[in-house]
């Protein structure tokens, strides 16, 4: 596999590229900082420098020729306001997916946010911050649009991950990875685990949408029951 991973030098991102390489895939890293570039090569990847806040899907869709899935796993980070949240999270998410498929990529896995659903529909959780409440407008946004995509003849196979609270602790390799669980944390090392083998595995027509936290199974049972039920299911990200 070819994977092609934007914001490659974000924690996750970073365990992700260290997993795809030491299994044998190849792996292109998305990054917008020059001295970023030796870090992501020193990771397995192929460093691309692109700023996916100022590109063109054009420009972009000349770095994923040849790839197979696409990662979104890039952020405006803490300390941005509320304007860098829907840039890159809701924005620059959207271009990578104009991109992939001028390059003529199929698959997209979206490393998105638990909790999007407390601000659906205009809500407004009590007890957030108006700049986390942007944060989750943009990554919920994103989510919509992917999906809607996926539902398209031939469209996108997306898989929209959302991760609970992300911790620095030792991986454990165990998880719980299904449509809807409870609130909790997961370490980043097995957050990344989980999309190095979401990857061997595209999603059906309409797509799908996971939420993930530690738990009991091994990663690849957990996502081996996660893939099976949807497709037991409708196959699609409403089921």
């Amino acid at each position: 596999m070819h994977a092609a991973i934007a914001g490659a030098h974000g924690q996750v991102a970073r365990f992700l590229t260290r997993a795809l390489a030491e299994r044998g895939d190849r792996v292109t890293g998305l990054v917008r900082n020059p001295d970023h570039v030796a870090d992501v090569t020193a990771d397995g990847a192929r460093a691309v420098l692109a700023d996916l806040e100022s590109a063109t899907a054009d420009e972009v869709a000349e770095q994923l020729r040849g790839v197979d899935a696409v990662v979104f796993a890039a952020g405006a980070g803490p300390g941005s306001g509320a304007a860098r949240k829907d840039s890159v999270d809701r924005a620059a998410a959207v271009l990578l997916a104009d991109a992939a498929q001028r390059a003529g990529v199929r698959d997209y896995l979206l490393v998105s946010s638990f909790g999007v659903d407390a601000v659906r529909d205009g809500a407004v959780p009590e007890g957030v911050d108006e700049v986390f409440v942007a944060y989750l407008r943009a990554k919920l946004a994103a989510e919509e649009e992917l999906l809607a995509r996926a539902s398209a003849p031939d469209g996108l196979r997306v898989t929209v991950l959302r991760p609970g609270g992300l911790t620095d602790d030792a991986p454990t390799g165990r998880v719980r990875l299904e449509r809807s669980v409870e609130r909790g944390s997961v370490p980043r090392a097995d957050v990344a685990a989980v999309c190095a083998a979401l990857l061997e595995r595209p999603a059906p027509p309409g797509g799908r949408v996971l939420e993930l936290v530690g738990g009991e199974d091994a990663v690849p049972d957990a996502v081996a029951r996660a893939v099976e039920a949807g497709r037991a299911g409708s196959g699609g990200a409403t089921d």
